[in-house]
């Protein structure tokens, strides 16, 4: 047997779990299982000996990952995160694995972002596996704007950084800025001097603007890709800067709509622990084609791709974590570890919380996914407790 665990004195109740392989950023373990205590991981091993556990759960052929976190997603299960509720949306996602959310906001009018702030702090209150907040607007380019309403885009002056600051009390994890935007740079100083993780996106910038705002303390690219001048060879952009600083996170939305398989593959390998799986999902996920709202716009999804209504603009997409999973595998090319890596320790890393979520550790959240061979959620553990 080989185990490691922490030292302390009596436990919350202990559940063992067991698996055929045991996966994390840190690679594959054959005959592995963890040992719960309460909404913490106590101990990990192989072997067919264990730590006596008040209860055991033999998952048999499973495999057993940490819980995804997603940094980027605007709702599911026919619900947006603007919503006055959207248990249904946080259920559904759960249930595909993602037991840590960040909810993303569409561009809004500042007091009703503020409002929107406000709903999410009080859910956060009782629901620890909500990280915070995501402000994808309003601080973006209207040539890049791709599904936010061009009237509510405003610069990152900083009477409206400050409003959002206070508004959010501690609720704002990440906000998304166009760095050629008058005042982004104060803006961005400004947002991470208060502790909120800045991304690049939406962003018509050249290569040295995104440079500058990484050297500000910007850490992420938002949906590589998407929404951002292309990777030219001699104008190499926002993308670009990202890949060249390996400070920065590349989100990227793996559904085979946003970005082709090669292209994928090409971020995986040029950024090697750098890019974190993302749904961008919308209110379509998890539920049937049709008409959608996202924010102010009209949606409409068709064969699970969601447009705004009479464009060609993409809006989100209707993806789950699980099969974010499944696409880095079989489109993508990717290890399972480096999958896995992708939906768990990296976006937990871009968040600063890569310390207590994402791997499969002693003192990390208990947040646990078991998938079938084929990688289908079978189960899921969030802070100890059965989400699914």
């Amino acid at each position: 047997m080989t185990a490691t665990g922490l030292q302390t004195g009596r436990e919350a109740q202990r559940t063992l779990v067991r698996a055929a392989r045991v996966v994390d950023a840190s690679g594959t373990t054959a005959d592995g299982w963890v040992l719960v205590a309460g909404d913490t991981i106590h101990a990990t091993g192989s072997g067919p000996e264990a730590p006596v556990a008040d209860r055991v759960v033999d998952l048999g052929d499973a495999v057993l990952t940490p819980g995804f976190v997603d940094l980027h997603g605007h709702g599911g299960a026919t619900e947006a995160y603007e919503d006055d509720s959207f248990d249904r949306s946080l259920a559904m996602h759960r249930s595909h694995g993602t037991t840590r959310s960040v909810l993303s906001l569409v561009a809004n009018p500042v007091p009703a972002l503020a409002a929107s702030l406000a709903h999410v702090r009080a859910v956060m209150a009782t629901d620890p596996l909500v990280l915070g907040v995501h402000l994808e607007g309003p601080f973006l380019s209207p040539h890049n704007k791709g599904a936010h309403n061009e009237s509510f885009l405003i610069d990152p002056a900083p009477a409206a950084v400050d409003a959002l600051l206070e508004a959010g009390e501690g609720a704002i994890r990440q906000v998304t800025i166009a760095p050629e935007l008058p005042g982004a740079l104060d803006a961005v100083r400004r947002f991470v001097d208060a502790g909120v993780t800045v991304a690049v996106g939406h962003t018509v910038g050249t290569y040295d603007q995104a440079r500058a705002a990484f050297d500000a303390g910007a850490t992420i690219l938002t949906h590589a890709c998407n929404a951002m001048p292309g990777l030219h060879h001699r104008a190499p952009g926002p993308i670009g800067a990202a890949v060249a600083d390996d400070r920065v996170t590349l989100e990227l939305i793996l559904d085979g709509v946003h970005v082709h398989p090669v292209v994928a593959d090409t971020l995986f390998r040029a950024t090697p622990g750098r890019v974190a799986l993302i749904t961008d999902a919308m209110g379509a996920a998890g539920a049937a084609d049709g008409s959608y709202r996202l924010g102010s716009l009209d949606v409409t999804v068709t064969d699970g791709v969601a447009h705004v209504a009479g464009t060609d603009t993409i809006a989100g997409s209707t993806l789950t974590q699980d099969v974010a999973l499944r696409n880095a595998v079989s489109l993508a090319g990717r290890s399972l570890p480096e999958a896995v890596a992708a939906l768990t320790s990296v976006p937990a890393g871009a968040l600063g919380l890569g310390d207590r979520l994402g791997r499969l550790a002693p003192g990390f959240a208990a947040d646990l996914v078991a998938l079938s061979p084929s990688l289908e959620v079978e189960r899921v553990w969030g802070g100890g407790r059965e989400l699914r």
